[in-house]
């Protein structure tokens, strides 16, 4: 089963408040290593949008109003991750507003066995401490420079490499370009296939390794 690693950014904290999704993203894997395959959208949220959730992600009301709404992607998103694993930092978050949404449109809403929440793991690795995912890249050694403002394509890729670090499975870093939001699909292939040049044997153990990892972390 295929990974999804999904984020989502939105106009205020509670989607019974009124408040609502203005960006989503999901990078698929596939154990862990990026297939290419990117789910990734600005939404307009038909409503004004608040100065605190303005400073945090930088879209404005005018800038959005051009945009799809949620329910005009809502079946190529559902469709995206459909039968995958879904992992999600802070997943409560991120259903509400899904689930909110979802419900708002009558479609059904996601699959709960299939979320996996790396907040969790991270509470339970490092209790005690802080864990949101800028604590996790600082903590990992992950690069935060690009990260001036919050954004959710941006968010699955540290994401990904801070998941990979609390399992404690090393591969090396996928490079995203300082325009994430126009990120190359075909170079990203081109990026695995260099990089990842193993045998059958040793991918056999590999997906062994990782079904080992995943059963001790969540089952």
């Amino acid at each position: 089963m295929n990974e999804v690693f999904l984020d989502t950014e939105t106009t205020g904290l509670s989607f019974r408040d009124g408040h609502k999704i203005v960006e989503i993203a999901c990078i698929e894997t596939k154990d862990l290593v990026a297939t290419g395959k990117v789910f990734h959208k600005l939404l307009n949220p038909k409503r004004s949008m608040p100065e605190e959730a303005f400073k945090v992600h930088g879209f404005s009301q005018d800038f959005l109003n051009d945009k799809e709404t949620f329910g005009q992607v809502a079946d190529e998103f559902l469709n995206f991750i459909k039968d995958k694993k879904i992992i999600i930092h802070n997943a409560s978050f991120d259903l509400s507003f899904l689930d909110g949404e979802l419900g708002f449109i009558q479609k059904e809403k996601i699959n709960k066995k299939l979320v996996i929440d790396s907040l969790e793991i991270a509470r339970n690795k490092f209790p005690g401490t802080s864990n949101s995912l800028d604590a996790l890249c600082k903590r990992f050694n992950i690069d935060l420079s690009r990260r001036t403002k919050h954004n959710a394509l941006l968010d699955c890729e540290l994401l990904r490499e801070v998941y990979i670090n609390l399992l404690d499975v090393r591969e090396p870093k996928f490079n995203l370009s300082n325009n994430v939001s126009e990120l190359n699909i075909n170079k990203a292939k081109d990026y695995n296939k260099t990089i990842f040049k193993i045998s059958d044997d040793d991918l056999k153990k590999h997906k062994e390794f990782l079904k080992s990892e995943l059963k001790k972390n969540f089952y």
